[in-house]
């Protein structure tokens, strides 16, 4: 009986490394993906890293896939540190957040204009000095 659970836990151990090895595999993909992604939005990824957020099942034509999400954070102008995220399934870049000059520059605008809702917060305007210049 020794033999039986002594051959379980090697097993074990072996899927435990296995399953290491994917998904370290996975977050060099990531990283490339990111390193990718800013070079060409002009983002410059900080920490040169990317951190496992989650990981879902995905069913596509069918198919059940297993897409992971990625965080890392990046800066604009080399004085800001702004989130953002990636997700993967297999090898394949399936979708991408990267923040936008327009919301790291909301006091260029001369008007303000509210975001897209997405959820159900609602965005302030700015309130006006009485010398008309933004707070």
């Amino acid at each position: 009986m020794s033999e039986l659970s002594d051959l379980f836990l090697l097993l074990v151990l072996l899927a435990i490394i296995g399953l290491w090895l994917k998904l370290a595999r996975g977050r060099e993909q990531a990283t490339h993906e990111a390193r990718m992604q800013c070079r060409q939005h002009g983002l410059q990824l900080l920490d040169e890293s990317v951190g496992l957020r989650g990981v879902h099942l995905l069913r596509q034509h069918g198919q059940l896939l297993l897409e992971r999400c990625y965080t890392f954070e990046v800066s604009i102008d080399g004085n800001d540190r702004e989130p953002g995220k990636l997700w993967l399934i297999g090898h394949t870049l399936s979708g991408i957040s990267l923040p936008t000059i327009q919301s790291h520059l909301p006091g260029l605008l001369t008007e303000h204009v509210p975001p897209p809702a997405t959820d159900n917060v609602i965005p302030l305007r700015p309130r006006l000095r009485k010398d008309n210049t933004l707070h």
